[in-house]
């Protein structure tokens, strides 16, 4: 498996991947209209003109993501994605670790998650990300926001 930075002509594969990647959250809160599953072809690429994506890539096969950007001295992830069959494999840490790798400059990392996204929640405070703010989007959603800072 290897982490390499995504093309523009990756993003069918990306967002198909997202989409079923982002199933088992749109359960956990009985959801699925959530950003991820509606996303279209078109607005991902527009993500990707102003955003780093990184793939991880197994037997020519895109088996995870995520994505980033910079602004001021802080750098957002979003939507760290991996498949099913590869989960638990130490992809989502090693997608992590590269991009925090290529943003070395910003001083502060900040995601988001579901409130009821347990896995993630653990994974991002395995990493070092601390939550700092919880925002209630509806009566079955909170968003739980972490940050990391650089040492």
């Amino acid at each position: 498996m290897k982490i390499e930075r995504a093309v523009i002509e990756d993003m069918p594969e990306i967002l198909e991947l997202q989409k079923l990647a982002y199933q088992s959250e749109a359960e956990i809160y009985n959801d699925f209209t959530i950003a991820p599953l509606t996303q279209t072809l078109e607005e991902i690429k527009n993500d990707f003109a102003n955003q780093l994506f990184l793939k991880a890539v197994t037997n020519d096969k895109i088996v995870g993501s995520v994505r980033a950007y910079k602004k001021g001295d802080s750098c957002f992830i979003g939507r760290l994605i991996v498949h099913p069959d590869f989960q638990n494999q130490g992809i989502g840490t090693k997608l992590m670790n590269e991009m925090e790798t290529i943003f070395e400059g910003c001083k502060r990392f900040e995601l988001f998650t579901g409130h009821r996204s347990k896995r993630n929640l653990y994974l991002y405070q395995k990493l070092g990300y601390k939550k700092f703010k919880t925002e209630k989007i509806s009566e079955n959603l909170k968003l739980v926001y972490l940050e990391k800072f650089r040492k």
